[in-house]
Order: structure tokens, then sequence, then C-alpha cells
């Protein structure tokens, strides 16, 4: 564990932050290609090529987002993060709330995804199923609560997570 808190968000931090948002937009506009895949082997049938290529693509993206944010966690326990910028309780709450839950949504989808698609298992599949609605609200609070900060409160915390020198 950390035993000092950094003045910013490191390199790593920041790269690990963009590459897996990056990752997880993937997944959310290219996800039902796994639908279409499994309905068509379901019938017996062949996919066609650009099916196949997303499927496999959406199983390796989830693995890749998996194991970036594992260790994202592995930095952030290392390394510390900034302190929060004074702020309401209120949003301080909601701010590590958005941020728990972003991070257990990143862990839980890929892991019930690997588990519905290579064990069959349906509870897990279900569970991956509600993945997407939940990852789109959570993205839209976490982007929304960085714009209130970086248009209303004018605090630069939304510039932490684009460079080290703030």
């Amino acid at each position: 564990m950390s035993t000092t808190q950094p003045a910013s968000y490191s390199p790593i931090h920041i790269i690990l932050h963009w590459v897996i948002a990056a990752l997880i937009l993937f997944q959310l506009i290219f996800g039902e290609s796994m639908g279409d895949l499994k309905h068509v082997l379901r019938d017996g049938g062949v996919p066609d090529a650009a099916t196949a290529f997303l499927a496999n693509a959406h199983i390796w993206v989830g693995i890749a987002v998996l194991a970036l944010t594992v260790i994202r966690l592995l930095v952030r326990a290392k390394f510390g993060v900034p302190a929060p910028l004074p702020t309401s309780r209120a949003q301080e709450l909601a701010a590590r709330g958005v941020h728990g839950l972003l991070y257990l949504i990143m862990l839980l989808a890929p892991i019930t995804g690997l588990l519905a698609w290579y064990g069959g298992i349906h509870t897990a599949e279900e569970i991956h199923e509600l993945s997407k609605p939940f990852f789109i609200v959570l993205i839209a609070l976490h982007v929304l609560g960085a714009l209130y900060h970086h248009i209303a409160l004018k605090d630069g915390i939304m510039m932490r997570m684009v460079s080290s020198r703030h």
C-alpha cells in the first residue's frame, strides 16, 4: 500500500484510464456481436466473417479490460492517487460511489462474460447482459461529474486525468 499521496496522477494512471475507457467504448458499441454469434451457432449456421471477428474481438477486448483493470488497481494500491479536491460531503460520496461501482463493473462484466461464454453459466450471462446499461449510466454520471467540475466549479479536477503536470 502506498505510504504517500501523490500530488497528481502518474502517466501510467492516465494511460490506463484512457485505454480502458476506449476499450469499454468498443465493447458497448460492438458487444451485440456476441448475441449474433450465439444465435447463428445455436441455429447450426456458420457466422459471417464480420460477426465472427467482432465476437472474438469482444472476448479479447473484455480480457484486456479485466487485465488492465487489475493492473490499474495494483497501481492505485502501490502508488496511491491524489487527494480529492475540497468539495461537499455529498459530492465526495457520489464520486467515491461512482468510481467504486465503475471498478466493480470493470471486473464483473468480463468475468461474467467469460463464465457465460466458456462455462455456459446462465446466471453469469444474465448478469453480464445487465452490465451494458449499468456501464452506460455509470459512464454518464462520471462524465457529467467531470464536466460539472470543469465547467461549473472550474477546479481543474478534469485536467488531473489529462496531464500528470497538474
